[in-house]
């Protein structure tokens, strides 16, 4: 009985004992196989946290390279679409002012390093790197790729823009690249094909370049290496050819080996951490998740801000204005946007330099930021654009009242630093009621009523209204119509005679261009040379009524023959050229030939239009300034620029009636040509006295409705044979037995 009861306790203890075995061997089995799955998942988590970690990184630096590239494309779009560098190097070529404004500003520039000049056919005018200008015209900045930009440019069609991108390797390095045909901001190439000049600017990919990359869109270790180099944290940087140009190469991070290492102990040495380690794990991966995110959005931040002003650029406006309007259609509340342009600011960029141009859009950054406060979203559109979006149910009350408030704060002088500068503005508004209206519609009426302000006068807002388009399509097609008539030849000219002032003699004619449109009857100058001049037909059209009248002009010999010239085809590099070649072409010797010029070119570009007016000179026609008294009328103007004629305005000769102060002022202005050896005509002559009086103050010849309205060849071929009619008989009488001035009080 013992040894059975003896047995059957160790009979238990040993299934107790297997029990506990396989209780432990179990557990063990278990802890190992928890602990080969957890070790596998940490392994997986690594390699996967690993993975994305290189591909956030890949796509990262990628748009950083992109970014890179567009960054020197909107650099170049600034400098080459500039009415400045379109007159300095088309108009009136400026080698220094291309120096100046171009080469040395790639002198310690973080925008571009090399600025190159290439004409039509590729060579080089103008090349500067670092500041300073490159031998041999920067062969080794021009390689295949570039050139294959400048193709791509040079061929660009009419609808797009004349710029291309891409990155070259020179004899520096690899950078970006990119060309530009020089161009007006608005985009109008008024410059023959063969003339054209394009603007070339490389940013090349120095050290301390990729080291502020490394920096801001956090890649460490990151180096540019071989082309040849491969690895799975490289990106490549290829040229327009599609060659591997280098590599740009960063240091993993590996933010799943560092976890793993940190917890992978603490797994080995008890199970029961694994849980603290997922827990871990879970923290870690979601504080790298919100550092990425945060990245990403600073980066998108960044991409949608202004670099000079701190505001919102145009992409950053266009995500305001999109916002606003899909709040605007569920709340049914309005959207208002307000279009700013400065009046001014190129004189200021002219005259003190784009440091000072610079600090004046900081400046007005500052001041719209406090007058628009933050009911508002401000921007800055580009150049001198500024727009703000207002919404909510008062959104248009708001608008008017800050409007109003930034006419006020552009009223006082600016003041940057040790300069005092004085801008205006011109804005335009425009509504979208509950949203409806989108946002490229929205921004080009705001644009529209912007411009409209400044046509107005400037100075003012201007309301958006449909009549606008209405206005606008018709100006439109008035152009295609005089487009039509200038190429069909329907341009007629007729001549208004100007006599001796002593004896009424028929002395010269003054062409005068009438149109007759198909469909609308006759149409006054005043309404299309001003469109003749805005849709840059006004060279066309001025050579078309200097042609007819110089053809004309070979049938009255004795005769000369006077012709207006527009500010715009004065602004022509080629304009004396196409003169001297009217000129061979119909054998008409150039000085029976006036051209009249107003003085507003010559106060806008005074060494521009001495050149110009030495060319026309040296042709041998004579330059008289049209319209003096009506404008500045500055004496300067006429010791200055050596006019052959001065012409008095109308509105001079209109007043002799008012009394004696005018025929005094008639008196003084014409003794002051006189003074300076120019003859002086009278224009809008209309009664005897008035001719009386001009004669007597001494104009040498007279113009007006007195002596003949404009009128056909045929009308100024009977003039010349007519003999003196009555009405100059009785202005002889009037001069042979003359009133004293003072009866014309």
């Amino acid at each position: 009985m013992r040894l059975r009861g003896t047995y059957n306790r160790l009979k238990s203890h040993v299934n107790r004992r297997m029990a506990v075995t396989g209780m432990l061997l179990v557990f063990a089995m278990l802890a190992v196989m928890v602990t080969s799955i957890v070790l596998t998942a940490l392994d997986r988590v690594a390699s996967n946290a690993n993975h994305l970690d290189e591909e956030r990184s890949r796509e990262t630096l990628v748009g950083a390279i992109q970014t890179f590239k567009f960054q020197l494309g909107a650099t170049l779009n600034d400098y080459a679409a500039w009415d400045d560098a379109a007159e300095n190097v088309y108009t009136a070529p400026d080698a220094d002012w291309v120096i100046s404004n171009f080469g040395d500003m790639t002198f310690e520039s973080d925008l571009f390093d090399v600025a190159i000049v290439l004409d039509q056919n590729g060579r080089s005018g103008m090349a500067y790197s670092d500041g300073k200008p490159l031998e041999r015209g920067g062969k080794g900045y021009l390689p295949d790729d570039l050139m294959m930009l400048f193709d791509q440019v040079r061929s660009a069609g009419s609808g797009e823009v004349p710029q291309a991108l891409g990155f070259v390797r020179t004899v520096k390095g690899v950078g970006a690249a990119g060309v530009a045909l020089i161009r007006k901001k608005s985009g109008e190439i008024e410059v023959d094909p063969a003339k054209r000049s394009y603007l070339v600017f490389i940013r090349h990919i120095s050290r301390d370049k990729v080291e502020r990359i490394s920096s801001a869109y956090v890649l460490p270790g990151l180096v540019l290496a071989a082309p040849s180099y491969r690895s799975t944290h490289a990106v490549t940087i290829e040229s327009t050819s599609g060659i591997s140009l280098a590599s740009l190469a960063w240091t993993p991070r590996a933010p799943g080996d560092i976890s793993r290492e940190q917890v992978e102990p603490l797994v080995k040495a008890a199970l029961v951490m694994v849980a603290v380690y997922c827990l871990l794990l879970f923290i870690i991966g979601n504080s790298v998740v919100r550092r990425l995110r945060t990245d990403e959005a600073a980066a998108l931040k960044l991409a949608r801000t202004d670099r000079l002003s701190g505001l919102a650029n145009r992409d950053g406006l266009h995500v305001l204005l999109d916002q606003a309007l899909a709040e605007a259609r569920l709340d049914g509340s309005d959207v208002v946007l307000l279009y700013l342009d400065l009046d001014g600011f190129k004189e200021v960029n002219d005259s003190y330099g784009h440091a000072v141009g610079d600090s004046l859009i900081r400046a007005v950054s500052a001041g719209l930021a406090v007058l628009v406060g933050g009911n508002a979203a401000l921007s800055r559109i580009g150049g001198d654009e500024f727009g703000i979006v207002f919404f909510g149910a008062d959104a248009e009350e708001r608008a008017i009242s800050v409007a109003e408030a930034i006419l006020g704060f552009f009223g006082e002088p600016l003041p940057l630093g040790e300069r005092v500068v004085s801008v205006g503005c011109s804005l335009g508004l425009a509504l979208s009621p509950e949203g409806t209206i989108d946002g490229g519609e929205l921004t080009r009426q705001a644009d529209m009523a912007m411009y409209a302000s400044k046509e107005s006068g400037r100075g003012r807002w201007t309301a958006y209204h449909p009549q606008m388009d209405e206005e606008r399509e018709t100006r439109n097609q008035m152009a295609l119509d005089l487009r039509a008539a200038i190429d069909n030849e329907d341009i007629q000219v007729v001549y208004q005679p100007v006599v001796d002032s002593s004896t009424f003699e028929l002395v010269s004619v003054e062409a005068l261009a009438r149109w007759n449109r198909p469909g609308h009857g006759p149409v006054s100058p005043d309404v299309f040379i001003p469109i003749a001049e805005a849709s840059g037909l006004i060279d066309r059209l001025g050579l078309d009524v200097l042609r007819q009248s110089l053809m004309q002009l070979a049938e009255w010999p004795g005769l000369k023959l006077s012709v207006n010239v527009s500010p715009g085809q004065f602004r022509d590099p080629a304009f004396a050229g196409h003169v001297a070649d009217l000129f061979y072409v119909t054998g008409i010797d150039p000085h029976r030939v006036v051209l009249e010029m107003t003085e507003t070119y010559f106060i806008q570009n005074p060494e521009r239009a001495r050149t110009v007016l030495e060319r026309l000179r040296k042709i041998g026609v004579q330059i008289a300034l049209d319209d003096f008294g009506s404008g500045f009328s500055s004496v300067g103007y006429l010791r200055q620029f050596g006019f052959d004629r001065m012409k008095i305005d109308k509105s001079l000769v209109q007043s002799l009636g008012d009394g004696h102060r005018a025929v005094e002022m008639l008196q003084a202005t014409v003794a002051l040509a006189r003074s300076l050896d120019v003859p002086v005509t009278a224009e809008g002559v209309e009664t005897d006295q008035q001719a009386v009086n001009l004669r007597l103050a001494g104009c040498d010849q007279l113009q007006g409705y007195l002596f003949g309205r404009p009128c056909s060849p045929a009308d100024i071929d009977a003039l010349r044979l007519r003999p003196m009619d009555l009405r100059a008989k009785a202005a002889a009488i009037a001069f042979a037995h003359p009133r004293d001035v003072s009866s014309a009080r």
